[in-house]
């Protein structure tokens, strides 16, 4: 165009403006005042608007000025585009003054100031504006309802939340879809779902906004069983979800284990080119893992270009839950070049720090987290506690737990788990009395950890008086955790009759956990008899899980009763049970290293094999009885590899080879510690002397001169 006049100049302005192309319209503004085409009260609103996009205050405060230096400041058009302005900058001080200069306010005026309170999250003003519209000659219309009962659900004041429903019930407004989708967010975000329903069902004209609040309201007040029922419904009335209900509904279906629905949505996104809303992607790695599809959620992370935090907290956290820590460690360490981690990001990677005993990297975090003033923070100080615990650091804990500025229940709990684990139960009790002294209630977790203490340490009398101090003293329900410490106490210490009987006695249906306590107690003791009766009880109440079959299949093998092995494993095979293949983890010079059994492919394993052949060779000469001449050994050794994978000592061999004499090794395995292991490693951290650590899937085994802290009770198929 040769000659440009205001209205071009404006329609370009909109035009870039509408498109969301902000910084390109600012720039067109100050063309336009570059080539002296003064600004009129159409051009304000339009820029006035785009600094509200970006948000830009600096921006803002300097088209204020240009409003003022053009003699704008009077029209209400352009005032109420500074007031939405400020109002989306943040800054409502300054939205207010604006607000209260102009002489005649109209509608617009007033809903731009109330909104703009509202989104800045201070309600009281917005509503105290709202009372005072009431004595001006101006009605309020639906945008200012919304606003008002958005107030409402941001405050959670119900009571007059449901005064503002009267209101516009009386008003006339309640059939405004708009108004109905506030009420049903404001309803729902309460935990009062049934009047959300019934503002849902009273509503004549439904949008997909209105099916969304009550589909999301549904799965955060713990009914996704109804927000996946909701979302079928909705597409019998034809309405195509947005973005907001499919991450609504896949929420619901993380919840509900739905993976056939979760990928129905995953290809509905896929065909409506919404893959790429973050909200959308999230909630579809969160769905996957849960559902134990962990590698769908790895090709739905690794095709996601916009990552946000929640993004890699999601895939971090499925590979955790899906016993996949050391690949959650690697996609944290990923992480760390792209974006900074936060608090829950921390913890989710603390957690897959403590289960694979990744000492080394968890110490990482912890200094991660004081250089960034994060380490007392919410639940993190709890969770660099539990990590030094279950890393089998009870020195560290205690010096985590003595610097923890606002212990809780969760912070006692902890250490007292960590002794029970460790097999300290006289530090437990101890440590359980200064807790009441520090004026702290117990909870039904404190409880747990000091039964598995007593039960640990063999304390029976101790363990049956907090068991009936549990009611007594502290009005604390016992529960079928509770119960089943209590089978387990009496049956580790040889009182399978008492046990036996203390089952058939309890107040509440035993759950398989109780049996499976009686069933561990029969293996320990070789009670074939009694350990039947328990597997029975068992595998009428829970016929999948794989330990139970393994519980039955030690009892039958330590007493020679191979034929019954054989009928159990086939047994699960008949049912598709496998066990675990065997797995340890030792973290040497901040690595993690982890050995499957049987598996050959780690580039040291030449050396490795070498290093344990040479202490086999050793302990034939040192030891006149070693296993392995005789068919009972060969037999022995046969169903360890089954139940055990020997994979601790792939892990010593390697820990060996990499680390400097004297050096402290620590390793974590998925599986029970067999004889042989467990001699092994005896033998070792004698030859070698160095303290070698192994936390099996029950306990730590403390081994130092070739002795363990378990006093050779605590490994698989040991002899009774």
């Amino acid at each position: 165009m040769d000659e440009r006049d205001n209205f071009s100049w404006n329609v370009m302005l909109g035009g870039y403006a509408k498109a969301g192309f902000f910084d390109d319209a600012l720039n067109l503004y100050y063309q336009m005042l570059w080539v002296g085409i003064k600004p009129d009260l159409y051009t304000f609103p339009c820029v006035l608007r785009t600094c509200a996009g970006i948000p830009d205050l600096e921006r803002g405060r300097e088209l204020h000025v240009h409003v003022v230096r053009f003699g704008y400041e009077s029209d209400v058009d352009v005032t109420n585009a500074l007031i939405t302005m400020y109002a989306k900058c943040g800054d409502v001080c300054s939205a207010r003054r604006v607000f209260d200069g102009i002489a005649h306010k109209d509608l617009i005026s007033w809903n731009a100031v109330i909104s703009g309170y509202v989104e800045n999250e201070k309600c009281l003003q917005g509503l105290e504006l709202f009372s005072m519209m009431q004595n001006r000659p101006v009605e309020p219309d639906v945008m200012t309802m919304t606003s008002v009962i958005s107030a409402c659900e941001v405050m959670c004041d119900m009571r007059l939340g449901m005064v503002i429903h009267g209101y516009v019930t009386k008003a006339g407004f309640v059939q405004n879809t708009s108004v109905g989708n506030s009420l049903i967010h404001m309803y729902a975000k309460s935990g009062k779902l049934e009047e959300a329903e019934q503002v849902f069902a009273r509503m004549e004209s439904k949008d997909v906004i209105s099916w969304t609040a009550m589909i999301s309201g549904f799965e955060k007040n713990g009914f996704p069983s109804k927000a996946v029922d909701a979302y079928e419904k909705m597409k019998l009335e034809g309405l195509e979800p947005d973005e907001v209900t499919l991450a609504s509904v896949l929420a619901a279906c993380s919840c509900l284990g739905f993976l056939d629905v979760g990928i129905e949505i995953h290809e509905r996104a896929r065909k409506r080119r919404i893959l790429s809303y973050p909200m959308v992607a999230n909630m579809l790695i969160d769905m996957y893992s849960k559902c134990k599809c962990v590698d769908k959620a790895v090709e739905v992370f690794r095709r996601t270009s916009a990552k946000n935090v929640i993004t890699w907290t999601s895939m971090i956290l499925g590979f955790r839950i899906n016993g996949r820590s050391f690949e959650a460690l690697n996609v944290f360490r990923q992480m760390l070049f792209e974006l900074p981690p936060n608090m829950v990001v921390l913890v989710v990677v603390l957690s897959a720090c403590s289960k694979i005993g990744a000492l080394m990297c968890g110490k990482e975090i912890h200094a991660y987290a004081l250089r960034n003033g994060l380490a007392s923070e919410d639940y993190l100080p709890n969770a660099i506690l539990d990590m030094y615990v279950k890393c089998g650091r009870m020195e560290l804990a205690k010096k985590q737990f003595k610097i923890h500025g606002s212990k809780d229940v969760t912070s006692w709990n902890i250490m007292l788990s960590g002794y029970a684990r460790q097999g300290y139960g006289s530090l437990a009790v101890g440590l359980f009395s200064e807790m009441i002294e520090a004026g702290v209630d117990p909870n039904d977790i404190t409880f747990l950890a000091l039964l598995c203490a007593c039960s640990g340490s063999g304390m029976v009398s101790e363990g049956w008086q907090y068991f009936n101090s549990i009611k007594q003293r502290y009005n604390i329900t016992p529960n079928l955790k509770h119960y089943t410490c209590m089978v387990d106490l009496l049956g580790r210490s040889g009182h399978l009759k008492e046990a036996h009987e203390f089952i058939e006695k309890m107040p509440i249906k035993p759950d398989a956990g109780v049996w499976g306590a009686l069933l561990n107690a029969c293996r320990i003791h070789r009670h074939v008899d009694l350990g039947q009766l328990a597997a029975k009880s068992i595998f009428e109440m829970d016929s999948q899980s794989v330990g139970y079959y393994v519980l039955l299949c030690n009892l039958y093998a330590d007493n020679g009763r191979w034929d019954e092995v054989a009928r159990v494993r086939n047994l699960m095979r008949e049912r598709g049970l496998f066990v675990d293949p065997g797995c340890s983890w030792v973290e040497v010079k901040g690595n993690v290293n982890a050995f499957l059994s049987g598996d050959e492919s780690h580039p040291q394993i030449k050396e490795i094999y070498a290093v344990l052949n040479s202490f086999y060779a050793r302990m034939r000469t040192e030891i006149p009885d070693f296993p392995g001449s005789s068919q009972a050994d060969v037999i022995e050794m046969s169903k360890a590899e089954i139940f055990c994978g020997h994979s601790e000592r792939l892990a010593v061999g390697f820990a060996l080879i990499n680390t400097t004499p004297g050096t402290p090794i620590s390793v974590t395995k998925n599986l029970y510690m067999c004889s042989g292991c467990h001699n092994t490693v005896k033998f070792i951290s004698r030859i070698v002397r160095r303290e070698i650590t192994v936390r099996d899937t029950e306990q730590f085994h403390h081994f130092k001169d070739g002795s363990c802290s378990c006093g050779d009770e605590g490994y698989w198929g040991r002899r009774v």
